[in-house]
């Protein structure tokens, strides 16, 4: 991904601006409704024709210093299948302290549209079916949703958004959407009062960025300042296409981000600086009682630790004992968090708590054990990237624990009765996390773990005379794979209910009898046995029988299908895939033609796909196996990923051939 400073904001106020320049707005032009099409997307249901954003900080009729946004935008409608997401709005509001929100003002939205009789008509909006929605204490949506929606119809909406929270929420503006923009334009005045960072982030280049000066153009209480005036334009915008196995899709919509530096105290006049560094962002956090303070509270645990290690001495069987106590001890409430908002006790009480509360939680719990641990500060895969370079504390949403014993380093999440002692679920492999103590300087680490998904199959099959394969097959899940398995059984009343539901989807197979080993005991393997009969043949033709020894989970369709890849190919772990099938032959045949061995793998040992063949008398084994060894792939290698499972779906389409003795 691309992301630079912009080298805008240090102007010199010696120029006059031009004017910001919205669109008229109410208007429509006789081409756009007879737009049939996009001409550089056909494929496109919608396109944005005309986008135009505001962002100024100015004083209020209030008295009072404000952020205000204005938006405007138009689109058209090709056909109906996108009325549902860009002819609905939902405008969020926000609230720092759940008292003082920004408001919404001055919302206009008109349809137009062709009626039956090809003549022009226009429908507004009526702001009787404006809805506020409050999501929470913090957060407020405005919803609406367009009137008189029909094929081929354009509509215009523009509103503005007033908001205290100027100095850590000026705003974003995103040039990308799902759906293409012909042309994008934004507009910042920001006082000399205040210094930002730009950020640029994307893939896409700027049609247009210039920066001018304004003079005079704020005033507050005697002091005055000029403005620097930012403008930033994309033409041609493509749609923004989510591709599978990536993380948070904002890490890569090209967009303009700011964060303020430093800032002109309007009372004092003494210059403030407002953007940290990790020396900063530590020293906040051990004053913060949410968090230092609640890795404190060992105190609250040392009763029940105590009983829970009576006779344990081991450091690592300490902390499985603790890990495994906090895990029962909470049921978690699905909360991202990185603190704890009322204190852990409140929360042990409740038995429930966000993922800070249970996490600060062991923190505290392994010190009454006398198992030193930190906080490993994150943020997950669906809230996005950090900004190692102007550190924030509002890029984390979530926190671990981390352990060191033995010269191993261990990273615990309890939120899960299910994890495994080390295992992180897949939400917090994302990137970088920062490891926090109370008494060192914090400091970086991957969130790469050495968990894998790993899933083995054994087939132990006999060839009946009437062509029929009966025998047992045998799933090993580990490591991850384990974890996914259990999750999906515990949503069934039962085991019973589980396999029941397992004999009813297989098409393929006749399941006679199956069992589950395993499904209590997070640290083993889960076995799945099922004893199967299935026809494996369909026809004899000269005596000769075909058989695919890709028994189960063929691959018929590329999971990389684009041409060409612009984001890396995140998968969160590493994974492994293994199949055994042996098979008995009645007495009578003999292998004619064997599979051939197969062998395929990925630059700098990515991963591979291998085939082994092996028979001795009516009996043969045929196993393979794939291996994708890295947890992200680079847009670089994404035609080898490709390649490799065009490889793999070739070689399962082959069948290997039996015939009678002569």
């Amino acid at each position: 991904m691309r992301r630079f400073l912009l080298p805008i904001l240090c102007l010199c106020l010696i120029s006059t601006a031009v004017s910001a320049q919205d669109f008229e707005f109410g208007t429509v032009d006789n081409n756009a409704l007879s737009m049939q099409k996009y001409d550089k997307d056909t494929s496109a249901h919608a396109v944005v024709l005309n986008e135009y954003g505001k962002a100024r900080i100015a004083v209020t009729n209030n008295d009072d210093v404000h952020l205000l946004f204005d938006h405007h935008i138009t689109i058209k409608f090709f056909d109906d299948k996108e009325f549902e997401r860009h002819g609905t709005f939902e405008i969020p509001i926000f609230s720092g302290d759940g008292q003082t929100y920004e408001t919404l003002t001055e919302i206009k939205a008109i349809t137009f549209y062709k009626d039956d009789n090809g003549n022009v008509q226009q429908a507004e909006l009526d702001n009787k079916k404006i809805y506020r929605v409050v999501e929470d204490k913090h957060n407020t949506t405005i919803k609406f949703a367009m009137p008189a929606l029909r094929k081929g119809c354009v509509i215009d909406i523009k509103y503005q958004i007033e908001s205290p929270y100027y100095w850590n929420h000026f705003h974003t503006w995103l040039f990308q959407d799902d759906i293409p923009k012909v042309y994008s334009k934004f507009e910042a005045f920001i006082p000399g009062f205040w210094t930002y960072n730009a950020t640029l982030r994307g893939y896409l280049k700027l049609s247009e960025n210039k920066a001018d000066a304004e003079q005079g153009c704020f005033s507050y209480h005697g002091a005055s300042a000029g403005c620097s005036h930012l403008m930033f334009a994309m033409r041609d915008v493509p749609a923004f296409a989510e591709e599978e196995h990536m993380v948070s899709a904002k890490d890569y919509l090209s967009g303009v981000y700011f964060q303020l530096v430093e800032f002109q105290n309007l009372n004092t006049g003494a210059k403030e600086k407002y953007s940290t560094d990790w020396r900063d962002i530590d020293r906040q956090l051990k004053e913060d009682y949410q968090v230092s303070g609640q890795m404190k509270r060992k105190d609250i645990f040392k009763e029940r630790v105590s009983a829970a290690l009576a006779g344990k001495t081991d450091s690592l069987e300490k902390a499985k004992t603790v890990y495994a106590l906090v895990q029962k001890s909470f049921k978690w409430n699905n909360s991202y968090s990185y603190w704890s908002q009322d204190g852990i006790k409140k929360a042990i009480e409740a038995h429930t708590g966000a993922a800070g509360d249970i996490n600060l939680s062991l923190i505290a719990a392994l010190a009454a054990a006398g198992v030193p641990a930190q906080a490993v500060l994150l943020s997950t895969r669906d809230h996005g990237s950090i900004n190692k370079l102007y550190p924030t504390i509002t890029d984390f949403n979530y926190v671990i624990a981390r352990v060191s014993i033995g010269g191993n380093v261990y990273l615990l999440d309890a939120t899960d009765a299910m994890l495994p002692f080390g295992m992180l679920p897949l939400r917090c492999l994302n990137d970088k996390g920062r490891v926090f103590s109370l008494d060192k300087p914090s400091y970086w680490i991957d969130m790469n773990t050495p968990q894998r998904e790993k899933t083995t199959y054994t087939f132990d099959l006999t060839m009946q005379e009437d062509g029929k394969m009966k025998g047992t097959i045998i799933r090993y899940s580990t490591g991850y794979s384990a974890y996914l398995k259990r999750a999906e059984i515990k949503k069934f009343n039962s085991i019973d209910e589980y396999l029941e539901k397992i004999e009813e989807s297989s098409h393929s197979f006749k399941i006679v009898k199956s069992s589950v080993a395993n499904v209590d005991s997070v640290d083993a393997a889960i076995a799945e046995t099922f004893d199967v009969e299935f026809k494996a043949v369909d026809k004899m033709i000269n005596g000769r029988i075909g058989f695919n020894p890709f028994v189960l989970d063929q691959v018929t369709t590329n999971p990389f299908k684009l041409a060409q890849r612009m984001f890396p190919v995140d998968l969160g772990m590493p994974s492994e895939e293994r199949y055994i099938v042996t098979v008995h032959l009645p007495a009578q045949y003999i292998i004619e033609t064997p599979p051939q061995t197969t062998s395929f793998g990925l630059p700098n040992k990515g991963g591979n796909f291998l085939t082994d063949f092996q028979s001795e008398g009516s009996v043969f084994t045929f196993s393979y196996i794939t291996r994708i060894n890295n947890p992200v792939y680079s847009p670089e290698e994404y035609p080898y990923l490709k390649e490799l499972y065009n490889k793999i779906i070739l070689a399962e389409k082959a069948d290997l051939v039996f015939k009678k003795k002569s």
